[in-house]
């Protein structure tokens, strides 16, 4: 972390152990473990500081470039209101602009069965024997 070597790491061992003296230097290196402590809590508060200055300014720039984009999109693409174009042409305002309504119209008297299909196969007769499995 701070470039220090293991042979520079015993030396200020020695030296600490010679001038605090064996008696004081347990509390001397809790005294320093605070210290580490609190410089490595520093270190890491301004370190995530700066990432989260980071993530805003990158947020700030993609919401730019997102409102941006948006405006273009605006402008090339304008809304069209409610009850206009289709809803005077009596087309289905639920299907995109330009679609033929392909939809089957409504039967005159509800209560008559729908006409069948072409492509529709036979109802079963009741003299066919097939076996269902």
């Amino acid at each position: 972390m701070f470039g220090v070597d293991s042979t520079e790491l015993i030396i200020i061992a020695v030296a600490a152990l010679i001038f605090i003296g064996p008696k004081d230097l347990p509390a001397a290196m809790r005294t320093v473990g605070r210290w580490v402590g609190k410089v490595r809590g520093m270190a890491r508060h301004f370190h995530s500081s700066v990432e989260a200055m980071m993530r805003e300014a990158e947020l700030e720039e993609m919401e730019k470039q997102w409102r941006a984009e948006n405006e273009r999109i605006m402008r090339e693409y304008p809304m069209v209101e409610q009850g206009s174009s289709q809803a005077e042409a009596g087309g289905d305002p639920m299907l995109p602009l330009g679609q033929p309504d392909e939809r089957p119209p409504m039967l005159d008297n509800p209560d008559e069965p729908p006409l069948p299909l072409d492509d529709t196969p036979p109802a079963p007769r009741s003299r066919d024997t097939t076996e269902l499995p």
